[in-house]
């Protein structure tokens, strides 16, 4: 759900949030995507094997969240609410 085939990879039809209910930087940045009108997939590492096994992949073994997933495949990890504007605007 959420994701397509592309050469191998998979690659996210929308934003891919990674994060849990309990971090104030992924409350912090759901808000944000919410006020901006974002629409994304929401992933609890907490509750989601797979998906904490994706963010520790992306993230060299570490847990650092929100770890933010984009359709063009870049990152975001831990952004400010300027940076996640600014990438979403763009």
């Amino acid at each position: 759900m959420g994701q397509r085939e592309s050469g191998g990879n998979k690659v996210a039809e929308k934003i891919c949030v990674y994060g849990t209910d309990w971090c104030g930087d992924t409350i912090r940045a759901r808000r944000c995507l919410a006020k901006l009108g974002i629409e994304y997939t929401w992933f609890d590492i907490d509750k989601d094997k797979d998906a904490c096994s994706l963010v520790e992949r992306v993230n060299k073994g570490k847990r650092p969240v929100p770890t933010i997933l984009f359709p063009d495949g870049s990152i975001l990890v831990e952004p400010s609410d300027s940076e996640l504007e600014k990438k979403c605007k763009a």
